[in-house]
């Protein structure tokens, strides 16, 4: 397992953590544990579902970038369905301990996990997954405006989606709320997929010239 940065050790708080497993694949049943902070959030059982019937096998055999990565819960549910390897960006410190457990309990070999700001830690993950040659899904969850200077973070995630190139990526999947409406397009990215699920909402992007989802 790749860790680009140690946590630094800090006094023993309780940590009250939720658990969920893996739904299908290899590590089908097992657990990840999911902390409850503020700053990260577990996707929702429905959600992740509906997420991966969407997918079915075309992760298989490719890149899983999970940006805002939390416990890892999608990333982690990608690598068992198929997929080569996981990157995890976390920017909070307990956040990024329970997702280094979770790596290790579930696929320590394909894990690949990056502790810092995502929209600084982005340019780095991109550059690796584009030297792999092997095309990525990325996955962006960013949080729900809980701290200071995230009150625009969705255009800072716009700003990310932009430096994609088609050579590099497979799709895109936006986690957001609800109620903020993403654009149709983005540069040459097309939204094909919209499924909300309470506050919570995915939006699929392609480039132009992919096929189209079912939905």
């Amino acid at each position: 397992m790749a860790f680009t940065d140690d946590v630094k050790s800090s006094k023993k708080t309780p940590l009250k953590l939720f658990k969920t497993t893996i739904n299908a694949g290899k590590h089908k049943g097992k657990s990840i544990e999911i902390p409850a902070i503020d700053t990260t959030r577990s996707s929702k059982s429905i959600l992740r579902e509906s997420l991966f019937n969407t997918l079915q096998f075309e992760v298989i055999d490719k890149n899983f970038v999970e940006i805002f990565g939390g416990s890892g819960s999608i990333g982690l549910e990608a690598l068992s369905r198929g997929a080569t390897e996981a990157y995890f960006i976390e920017h909070n410190h307990t956040a990024y301990q329970v997702l280094q457990k979770n790596a290790q309990s579930i696929d320590a070999t394909h894990t690949h996990l990056f502790l810092g700001d995502s929209f600084e830690k982005f340019a780095l993950v991109y550059q690796i997954v584009k030297k792999s040659g092997i095309k990525s899904y990325f996955y962006f969850d960013p949080p729900f405006s809980t701290r200071e200077g995230m009150e625009d973070i969705y255009n800072k995630v716009l700003n990310l989606i932009a430096m994609i190139e088609p050579s590099v990526c497979e799709m895109i999947i936006v986690e957001h709320l609800t109620s903020v409406k993403m654009p149709e397009e983005i540069g040459n990215l097309v939204l094909i997929k919209f499924k909300k699920f309470g506050k919570s909402a995915l939006s699929y992007y392609r480039y132009q010239y992919s096929s189209p989802l079912e939905v």
